[in-house]
């Protein structure tokens, strides 16, 4: 794991821990990095509580309760998808606060409309809200949209971490 990594994972870890909060996580294009990375951390039992890999379309069906309407409509790299994938996540892991990634890591795979190194994320909370993050990290390499999608994950946790949950 990279510093950086280390670095911002760890931060998550205290900022949910500080404040009593559990995450889960679901991953496509990542596969597991991200739940990887907060649980190469000693202690972080207390807070990563599951994280559910769900590269397949019938995965992300089966495991997080995404809709098939919402993929034959929007496919698995949208902000649709990973709305329902973070909310099945925080719903079927019982926690806090749950991420979602799904995209195009590439090299393959890539379209016009959803070129190699298109992510979407959604981080959502259990007072309802659901942060949605686009990025376009370009054809940089399948290890670097990895990277940087993990990156951009565990901000996404820390934000909504760091923020008091309403109600």
């Amino acid at each position: 794991m990279t510093t950086e990594i280390d670095a911002a994972a760890r931060r998550v870890l205290a900022a949910c821990d500080a404040r009593k909060l559990t995450v889960a996580t679901a991953e496509s294009c990542t596969g597991g990095l991200v739940a990887g990375a907060l649980t190469e951390i000693a202690g972080s039992s207390s807070v990563v509580m599951c994280g559910f890999v769900t590269y397949s379309n019938e995965a992300k069906h089966r495991m997080l309760g995404v809709h098939d309407e919402t993929l034959d409509r929007h496919g698995a790299v949208s902000a649709e998808t990973a709305k329902e994938m973070a909310q099945g996540a925080l719903a079927r892991g019982k926690v806090s606060l749950s991420v979602a990634i799904t995209g195009v890591a590439g090299p393959g795979g890539g379209s016009a409309q959803k070129p190699v190194g298109l992510v979407w994320f959604a981080a959502a909370s259990a007072d309802g809200r659901v942060d949605l993050v686009e990025k376009r990290f370009g054809d940089i390499g399948r290890a670097q949209v990895r990277r940087a999608s993990v990156l951009q994950a565990l901000a996404m946790l820390e934000k909504l971490a760091s923020t008091p949950l309403a109600g």
